[in-house]
């Protein structure tokens, strides 16, 4: 069918119309677009430039150099040393197995590294390098970078590893390090992120651990050129961090390795505090450990043997062992009964040898007594009788008063790991923790450190410090953070009656210088040097009627586990107070003769400055005594001649 004009001109009309719409649909597509284009490229430039920039450069951090650790005097109880290493580069090796081979060639390589090194390969991008082996020594790196053409896709290369260089020595003071944990990083609310550099290592024990964030210092970043895949094409710029606080121990770092060897094999602790400040002069647990094999990580083997150690070489027993004080303890019921006023200085009590006391007869350390004894007899010759008597009068809650004005019972403030609060029991305590009232045996038993009472070596310390000074001086650790000094406490007095305490003084100077004296055989010569102290023997088991009737069954003749612990405090010079010392030797047997002649060694090298000079011993025992600290020279870092004083070797 023919179409009419006026059906043209209408179609026509119609295509031009829609023609129209969509020119201007199209134009404004364009323009949205044009507007789009321009934000972008213009006013959005800087920000699209930056998110290039970000998938091209990437930041990584470079970890900083852990703080050093020194003793008093600068010399470096932690530092860093050097690690070589070789690490591998899958994609740039090739075949990883044949290219370990030829490593093995040149160096030596366990079946073991291979192993690790081979499914660390499988679990990373080709381009990360994975370490082979490390802690090489240069002959090993200098052999591989010779071999460099033979060996693709290996490198040797050097960083900075955690060292100890006086092993077991500072290793229950300083502690360790190690990698981080996901129990290390749970812990932490906003981690530091380079903790989450692989093999970065962070305290562990110790000061290591308490002052982790001065010590870690703060991290460097480097920029770093990557392509699609993120392979590090170049390094552009870095900028290097800051070391750690370079931190310095009240410790001496001689009288430390003299206490540490001294101590020996011994299950045992000791404490050296200045009287005047509080610094630790020395802190020493043995048997000890070498703290650089969990730097390396340590085996199974070796880890198993510590553990397995009946000894406990990885429990620092000056803070975390807490033991019945025994008779070092009578100084505290002594000075709470004087207070109290229920006994006078000149007042005696006898001592057959036993007491009966609420159907339960108590004993003496002397089975025949010590007959009529006033206070400085007792504290010299031990009298448990003396105690006994004294402490149904005074009452616990003032024997755990004076307890507690001494130092004991109380938790120091030390950067140390897991110290102990020890045990200071009261009516109270008792009624809390077994729901019992207190009885009277109980106030007998705490009179000499038995019972429920428990002490630790640093507090046994502090007590004969603030016996010696007066005050109530507190012990320090850390004597400066990056040569800004750290407070010192000097304390208080202690508020006892100046009569009262020097009558505890005078029983604790005959208890090393009488004759009928618990430690007199441990005595000190040498005037300038004479010492006050103190012996305790703690039982570690009961003794039953039964047993005694048939004859109690020596120490000696016991298992090891069983026996007595012996326990031994001093002070020195007694006339003018520089040191006080504690000794816990587990399982010892006895105060003077296990505990006792180890507090003597120590305040003589603390006094001297060195070894001990054998014109301070008695001259019965000086041959004895010089064939001793020549075998305990041996074991020192640094020995130096018998007899030797520090002004003739200075």
């Amino acid at each position: 069918m023919k179409r009419t004009q006026k059906d043209t001109a209408e179609s026509s009309r119609r295509i031009t119309r829609r023609a129209l719409l969509l020119g201007v649909g199209q134009a404004a597509i364009v323009a949205a677009l044009g507007i789009r284009l321009r934000h972008m490229q213009v006013e959005e430039a800087d920000q699209y430039r930056m998110l290039a920039e970000e998938n091209r450069i990437n930041i990584r951090l470079i970890p900083p150099a852990r703080g050093l650790i020194h003793d008093r005097n600068g010399v470096v109880v932690a530092g860093n040393e050097q690690n070589y290493r070789v690490v591998i580069v899958r994609e740039d090796a090739g075949d990883v197995p044949e290219a370990l081979a030829q490593l093995r060639r040149v160096m030596t390589l366990t079946d073991e590294d291979i192993e690790r090194t081979l499914r660390e390969v499988s679990r990373r991008s080709a381009f990360v390098p994975i370490t082979v082996a490390e802690r090489l020594a240069w002959e090993d790196v200098a052999r591989v970078a010779a071999n460099a053409p033979a060996l693709p896709g290996i490198t040797p290369e050097v960083g900075l590893s955690r060292h100890y260089p006086f092993g077991g020595d500072y290793a229950h003071v300083v502690g360790y390090v190690g990698p981080v944990s996901e129990n290390d990083l749970a812990q932490l609310q906003n981690p530091d992120p380079v903790l989450q550099i692989p093999r970065f290592q962070i305290g562990k024990v110790g000061v290591e651990t308490r002052l982790e964030d001065a010590l870690r210092g703060k991290a460097g970043s480097r920029r770093i050129e990557v392509n699609a895949v993120g392979r590090v094409m170049r390094e552009l710029d870095r900028q290097e961090g800051e070391p750690g606080a370079s931190v310095q121990l009240t410790i001496d770092d001689r009288l430390q390795n003299f206490t540490q060897a001294r101590l020996g094999e011994e299950s045992a602790a000791c404490v050296v505090m200045d009287v005047h400040n509080g610094d630790l002069l020395a802190i020493a647990s043995a048997p000890s450990f070498d703290p650089n094999l969990f730097v390396r990580g340590i085996g199974v083997a070796d880890y198993r043997a510590l553990m397995e150690n009946d000894h406990r070489p990885l429990a620092n027993k000056t803070v975390q062992g807490a033991y019945p004080p025994g008779s070092t303890f009578k100084m505290v019921t002594a000075l709470a009964a004087l207070e109290a006023g229920v006994v006078g200085l000149n007042d005696t009590v006898y001592c057959p040898g036993y007491m009966d006391v609420a159907g339960r007869r108590f004993h003496c350390w002397k089975r025949g007594g010590h007959g009529r004894v006033a206070l400085v007899a007792a504290l010299a010759e031990s009298c448990d009788c003396y105690f006994y008597d004294v402490a149904q009068r005074c009452g616990i809650d003032r024997i755990a008063e004076m307890s507690v004005r001494l130092g004991l019972g109380q938790r120091h403030d030390l950067p140390m790991s897991a110290i102990s609060e020890g045990l200071n029991p009261n009516r109270q305590w008792k009624r809390e923790r077994h729901g019992q009232e207190w009885r009277v045996g109980d106030t007998v038993n705490a009179s000499i450190g038995q019972g429920y009472v428990l002490s630790t070596p640093l507090q046994l310390a502090v007590m004969s410090a603030r016996l010696a000074a007066g005050t109530t001086i507190s012990p320090r650790l850390i004597k400066s953070i990056n040569g800004v000094e750290e407070p010192v406490h000097h304390g208080e007095a202690l508020g006892l009656r100046p009569e009262f305490l020097r009558e505890v003084q005078r029983g604790m100077i005959a208890t090393v210088n009488s004759q009928r004296g618990t430690a007199y055989g441990s005595r000190i010569e040498e005037a300038s040097m004479r010492m006050a102290g103190k012996t305790g023997t703690s039982q570690v088991r009961n003794i039953t009627a039964a047993e005694r009737a048939r004859g109690v069954v020596r120490n000696d003749q016991l298992p090891w586990n069983r026996r007595d612990h012996a326990l031994f405090v001093a002070y020195a010079p007694a006339e003018a107070p520089r040191i006080a010392v504690s000794v816990v030797v587990e399982h010892g047997m006895g105060g003077s003769s296990a505990a006792a002649p180890i507090g003597r060694d120590v305040v003589l090298a603390a006094l001297n400055g060195g070894l001990p000079p054998l014109s301070a011993y008695p001259s019965s025992q000086r041959g004895r005594i010089e064939s001793e600290l020549q075998m305990l020279n041996l074991r020192l870092p640094d020995p130096a001649p018998i007899g030797q004083t520090a002004q003739s070797r200075a």
